[in-house]
């Protein structure tokens, strides 16, 4: 496997690894500049040499791997006879740079509702890299034609038609998914509120509307749904900066971006 399919296949798997590289390369080595190996939890693909070099790499990989917000980070090696080694010797006479790419798991965003907010809100995040799932019930929402202008995305964008219970989606996303549910529907997205205070390991929930909806969606979570005041506080409405009013569908959609920007600042840290 090439070290560009491991990277995705990690990606797929919503797991973190280090890509290392043999940066440079002084007298004689074993492996050339630009060698690269992908270093997962468990797996490791390709090879920058083998030995010493690639043991201790690994090593110091998976200490990075389970460091939040780690850096990239630059190793030496000196291969001849008279340094102690880890994982021993190595004598090719030449030295070696390494350099460590942290690949963290990319945030995950899922947008409930794609009218002209959440449309507005999706050519936002499509230009950061995360994954970005899109749902909603009206086939037209959802048309190649209409999400065209997602077609330069940096995110890798899912598209969900969900004709009958778009809370179903809940259930496929990853742990640590950020939900916001801005549907055309005020019985929809409460039914979304419900499941999604239901459903274990989600990130933030954000609820698009008035002060007067909340009220409404906030005693039936209470009465008809049965979660206590904890619990409901999950939900996070009016959604987006507060210091943003304008009403415009761009300028929610900025408001929304931005306070979700600042909540992948803190899950990194």
């Amino acid at each position: 496997m090439t070290w560009v399919a491991a990277v995705a296949r990690l990606r797929a798997r919503r797991e973190p690894g280090v890509l290392a590289t043999v940066a440079t390369v002084r007298g004689h080595a074993p492996r050339r500049a630009g060698a690269k190996l992908v270093v997962g939890r468990t797996e490791t693909w390709g090879s920058i040499g083998g030995g010493n070099i690639e043991a201790v790499a690994i090593d110091r990989a998976r200490e990075l791997i389970g460091t939040p917000g780690a850096e990239p980070e630059l190793m030496e090696f000196a291969l001849n006879d008279k340094v102690t080694n880890r994982h021993g010797v190595q004598c090719c006479g030449g030295a070696v740079t390494l350099l460590l790419e942290p690949l963290p798991v990319v945030p995950a965003v899922a947008v409930f509702g794609i009218g002209h907010v959440g449309l507005e809100l999706a050519r936002v995040l499509a230009r950061h890299d995360l994954d970005l799932h899109l749902i909603d019930t009206r086939p037209d929402q959802l048309t190649d034609e209409r999400l065209g202008v997602l077609a330069d995305a940096v995110a890798q964008i899912h598209v969900h038609h969900t004709p009958l219970l778009p809370e179903e989606v809940l259930e496929g996303l990853a742990p640590g998914t950020h939900i916001l549910i801005m549907t055309h529907d005020h019985a929809e997205d409460a039914a979304l509120c419900d499941a999604a205070l239901r459903t274990t390991g989600l990130g933030s929930i954000g609820l698009i509307g008035s002060a007067a909806k909340w009220a409404r969606f906030r005693h039936r979570l209470a009465t008809e749904g049965g979660h206590d005041d904890a619990t409901v506080d999950r939900i996070k409405t009016p959604v987006g900066m507060t210091e943003i009013t304008g009403k415009e569908p761009a300028t929610i959609a900025v408001s929304v971006a931005a306070d979700l920007l600042l909540t992948f600042e803190q899950d990194r840290h």
